[in-house]
Formats: structure tokens, sequence, C-alpha cells
């Protein structure tokens, strides 16, 4: 299609303040019809505060907004809805009790009788075939809270495809998809954009923006630091418009690997799903997972931490045989794990950042019966100042701030309790490059005191650089280890998605 004509969405000089931050700062974008465009930046620069101006969540302080060249006005989410605009937060917008098909058409079920009855089954069927179009292979009577986060956040993005939208603003869209999903995802964005239908996609994911835009924004401080084609761009340009550093800094590996062993685990088995599963760790070393989501990484991590009974092998940790009945058993031998959804699984939100840092080993402030709460802040101040956390942690609730702040908090933590071997899943999901160069910076930290280091990823250009050594993990098993430098990108997901099943050898 002609991509010289008006553009379907337009932003001319939007400014929008909130106190103490200037959020968008004069900002000016096109968008057209039939272009995927991706927009870019830290966490703060203002990409969500832009995306929910179109929106209509928020409502620019001053500037212009036009729709095919008509100056509009989005006073709420329906007005934005009413010209075309569907939207994919990150944060899902799912109601867990409700099944599948009644979270896809919440708000505009189809009806059959003049008494407003809804017609279930014609519900159910337009559920399968929008399911069918993203090839999700997910029951439409299955209940939201029962599936995985990978699961649910293919039907928050089959839920905004299901309406008549002509654009579609797709925040962080594959943070919890494999690379398999990503893959399916992408050939439906192009295919939709081919449609005519415009896409804003908005991503940390740097190599996956490269693969999917044809235009690439900038945004810094809220501030639009550049727009050009992607074929006019390589990925240094980019790095060096949103943090001013060089690519060949953004994965800053060390190696601190020593030859002692700090845990070995011996053909461990558990009714989830984990099959005579062997590997070592060494001390320093950063260990590293890979697979499809769903693969068994995650389990073979829990097994380890003490979630899940192990019915059969054994786990020895420095030396010593271990059997973990549960988490806080493994907390005490010295494990640590940064879960994979940090806001459910890892913070308390009624916290600041000193008690959310603290709380794995109380029993080191404990003054008799009493917590000594001065020492608690003390001991906070000194991992916001070593991990380089926002000072504001010290005073606000934890969940005002930043995913990558967040995630320090969590990873102080277990710095705190003393840990010698963390388990890191998926680390730098959802968090900007700002904030992952900073998580790998503490992981070569760690590994430098001796502290050894699980790492799932589902990054695998992350995963490769920052192990030491890989294991392809599929159905619970792990197919092949080897050195991260000896394995590519597509020998890995060769294996990890069985096309090289056969003559797969596991090396140590």
């Amino acid at each position: 299609m002609d991509k010289t004509t008006t553009p379907l969405w337009e932003l001319r000089e939007v400014s929008k303040r909130f106190p103490g931050v200037q959020a968008l700062d004069h900002v000016s974008l096109e968008i057209k019809a039939g272009e995927i465009q991706a927009l870019i930046g830290e966490n703060g620069s203002g990409k969500s505060t832009l995306a929910k101006c179109i929106a209509g969540v928020h409502q620019p302080e001053s500037g212009q907004l036009l729709h095919n060249g008509e100056v509009v006005e989005l006073l709420h989410p329906f007005d934005a809805q009413s010209h075309g605009v569907a939207t994919i937060y990150q944060e899902f917008s799912l109601v867990p009790t409700l099944s599948v098909a009644e979270n896809i058409f919440l708000g505009r079920q189809l009806q059959k009788t003049r008494f407003g009855g809804i017609d279930w089954e014609a519900m159910y069927v337009q559920t399968s075939f929008v399911l069918d179009q993203l090839s999700i292979r997910i029951d439409p009577n299955a209940i939201v809270r029962d599936l995985s986060v990978a699961e649910q956040q293919l039907i928050e993005i089959a839920k905004a495809m299901s309406t008549e939208s002509t654009m579609l603003i797709m925040d962080e869209p594959t943070a919890a998809l494999g690379l398999l999903e990503t893959q399916r995802l992408q050939e439906l964005i192009r295919h939709l954009a081919e449609q005519g239908k415009a896409i804003l996609y908005i991503s940390h994911r740097l190599d996956e923006v490269f693969q999917i835009a044809d235009i690439i924004s900038v945004l810094k401080d809220g501030r639009l630091v550049g727009t050009n084609r992607t074929e006019e761009l390589h990925m240094n340009d980019v790095i060096k418009m949103m943090i001013g550093l060089e690519i060949g800094q953004h994965y800053p590996k060390e190696v601190n690997v020593k030859p002692e062993l700090c845990l070995e685990v011996e053909n461990i088995s558990t009714d989830s799903g984990v099959r005579n599963v062997s590997f070592d760790i060494r001390v320093g070393e950063v260990f590293g997972f890979g697979g499809m989501v769903g693969s068994g990484r995650t389990e073979i991590a829990q097994a380890i931490f003490g979630f899940d009974p192990i019915t059969k092998g054994k786990i020895v940790l420095h030396g010593k045989p271990v059997h973990f009945q549960s988490p806080s058993a493994a907390i005490k031998a010295g494990v640590g794990l940064v879960p994979e959804n940090r806001k459910e699984d890892g913070l308390f939100f009624n916290f600041n950042g000193a008690p959310n840092i603290t709380l794995s080993r109380l029993d080191l402030l404990m003054r008799g019966i009493f917590l000594n709460l001065a020492q608690e802040d003390r001991a906070g101040k000194e991992y916001v100042d070593r991990l380089n956390i926002t000072s504001s942690a010290l005073e606000r609730s934890v969940q005002f701030l930043s995913g990558g702040n967040q995630q320090k908090i969590v990873i102080a933590r277990w710095l705190f309790s003393r840990a010698k071997l963390l388990i890191f899943d998926e680390p730098t999901q959802g968090v900007d490059i700002g904030a992952k160069i900073e998580v790998y910076r503490v992981m070569n930290e760690l590994t430098a005191q001796g502290i050894s280091v699980l790492l799932i990823s589902s990054d695998y250009p992350e995963l490769l650089a920052m192990s030491d050594r890989v294991a392809v993990v599929r159905d619970g098993q792990i197919l092949h280890i080897s050195d991260s430098e000896k394995l590519s990108e597509h020998r890995l997901l060769s294996i990890a998605s069985g096309a090289e099943a056969n003559g797969v050898l596991v090396h140590h």
C-alpha cells in the first residue's frame, strides 16, 4: 500500500506531566497504516505514557492527536476503541476466575434474544476461531487462572485481536513467550500489517525489534530522540540513543569459574515432569538452562529449591547430600530463587525496599524476640547502594518502582541471605536495557564472590552471552550440555524444538 498517505495516527507536540515527572516533552510522531513501528527506550522514557495517550487512558496537557488527519480528543479508553484502537498492556487485564471465551468477549458478549440472553455457543465458536487464527491450542472453556503465564499472555493478544481494530498497541507482548511463540506472533503481526493495520510495538528486546519493525522510534527522558527506518539503523546506533553505551558493553560477561563443585544433581525426577536430570554447577559459574516455554526448565529449578518433592535421584550441595522438604529448607542451606513472576511471587507490595530485602533472613535482625528495625534500615540502605537501586526504594512501596529496580530488590534479598547458589528465572524479563546491564553486572559481582548462578532465560542472546555453560531442556530432560561459546542460537533452537532429536548427546 502507499505509505506516503496521511498517517492513521499522528502526535503533534504532545506533552504530559505527572507530579515531579515530565513524562512526555513535545513529542511528535506519525503512525501509518500498514506499518509496524517499534517504540523503544529505557523504563521511564515515556513509552507507556505515549501509548496510553493514544489509548485514551491519559490526556495530553498540550499538543494534538490526529486520526486520519482530523484532530480528536480521547477522554476515555472507549473513545480510543471507537476510533479502532486496541491495546495489549504489559500488565494482564484478564479475570482469572472466568473462562478464556468469557475473557475474550468480556463486556461485549454475543446476544441471541431480545431479552439479552447470551449466545454461549456462538461465543465459544468465535473464540475457537480467534485462537485458531493465532495457532493457540487452548480450550475456550479453560479457566484463566489454570493457565501458565505464557498462555495468559497469548489470551491477552487474542482478546485484543478479536475486536475490529485498525490500530494495535502492543506493550511488551512477548515478555512471557518463548522463541517459537514469539516467532508465531511475529508472523501474525506481519500478516495484520499487510492487511493495513497499524502496529505500535513496545519492547525491550532489541533483536526482536530489528526482526519485526519497519520503523524504530527512540524515546529518552520523555523526548523523541529519533525515528528511522529499521534498515537505516544498526543496533549499536539504537543502544547509544537509549543509554549512550556501545553494543560491546551490552553483555559485560566476566568468567569467574572455580574448579570446585557447588551443586551436583544426579538423575532426579519429580511428579511435575522432571525426568532423570543430571548436571553440576561449579563455584562462581553461570550455568544456563535453554529451551522452549513449558520445556521443564522452571520445574527443574523448583525441584532444586524444594517446591516439588524429588521422587528419585539425589542433590549434593557443597559436597553434602541434601533433601529439601520446602523452600525454607533450601534458603537455610544457601539457595535463593529470583522467580519468573516477580510481582506475584517475589515482592511484597505493601512494604518498601528494606523489608523486602531482609525478609529472607529475619533471624539476622532479631534482638531477642524483637525485630531490630534500625538494623533493617541499615541493611536496606547498604544493598540499595550496592546494587545501584533508586534511593526512593527506602521510602516508597516497591509497587511504585520500575521493573528493573524491583528485580534488583529481589536479588538484594538473596545477597542479604548469604546464598551461595542463586536461581535466576527470566531475570531480565520486562526490564529495559539499562536495567538489564545492571543485572548482568550484579551476576558478575556474585560469581566473583564465589556465588554460583543457575540462569533460566528465553532470551537466547542473553543466555549464550552470560552463561559459562548451557544445558538444553526439552520435555523435562536435559538433552545437551556444552560450553556456551560452542553453542549457536540456531543449534540451541534446533535441539530445544526437537528438530535434532536423534543423535543428541549430553556433554558435560
